[in-house]
């Protein structure tokens, strides 16, 4: 008898495992990157809507850049977290969190290293029309920059900020927040980033043998 439909797309049991080496791996990173701007875009949004989603994934074993002529963002909050790996190892960073902003001239890399050498996936966007974010969630190593902020608090404990959706940390934790954020010249070392929605205008996406990082 022909199966069913939905039978027939269920795999045997026994169906063998797909390769997860190197070129996986490397499929893995271009996906960190490229996903919360493109296919994701709408699940991710409704997650973070509803307070389930905090950058909780776990990242890949690199971290990517990220540059802008200026980034402007209302509701701003950031504390100390961690960001953990398949592999088990973990890095501090601090979780931020931008209730809407928008980027001019974005630039985001991931340095590969491949059997063939060096390349590098370059993304820009923004050039004439600023990307559009909200719900933002930004695991940020380090950041350079201009900075401005308005109403901003540091040292308030972390469970109580409440100037971005979402952007609580545990009770006892360090935390600043703002009601706005301006930075120019910005450059960001982050080991993730999640948005409920994101707008890239003019989009670029290129994958470039040798190093071609933002900064």
């Amino acid at each position: 008898m022909p199966k069913a439909p939905d039978e027939a797309l269920t795999p045997p049991e026994d169906a063998p495992e797909q390769n997860t080496g190197a070129a996986g791996t490397r499929w893995r990173r271009f996906a960190l990157v490229a996903v919360p701007g493109l296919a994701a875009a709408a699940v991710l949004g409704g997650m973070t809507t509803q307070g389930l989603l905090a950058a909780s994934f776990a990242v890949s074993g690199d971290n990517f850049k990220m540059s802008a002529d200026e980034l402007v963002g209302d509701g701003f909050s950031q504390y100390g977290d961690v960001a953990n790996s398949v592999d088990g190892s973990a890095r501090p960073i601090g979780l931020s969190t931008v209730n809407s902003a928008e980027l001019d001239n974005l630039c985001m890399s991931s340095l590969w290293d491949l059997p063939i050498g060096e390349a590098t996936l370059v993304i820009n966007a923004g050039e004439s029309t600023p990307v559009e974010g909200t719900n933002l969630v930004i695991d940020i190593e380090q950041l350079q920059g201009n900075a401005e902020f308005s109403a901003i608090e540091i040292g308030r404990d972390a469970s109580t900020l409440d100037k971005a959706e979402g952007g609580q940390g545990p009770a006892g934790g360090f935390g600043l927040q703002s009601d706005s954020i301006t930075v120019t010249d910005m450059e960001m070392t982050t080991w993730a980033v999640t948005s409920g929605s994101l707008r890239l205008s003019g989009l670029s996406l290129v994958v470039k043998p040798g190093n071609h990082e933002c900064f």
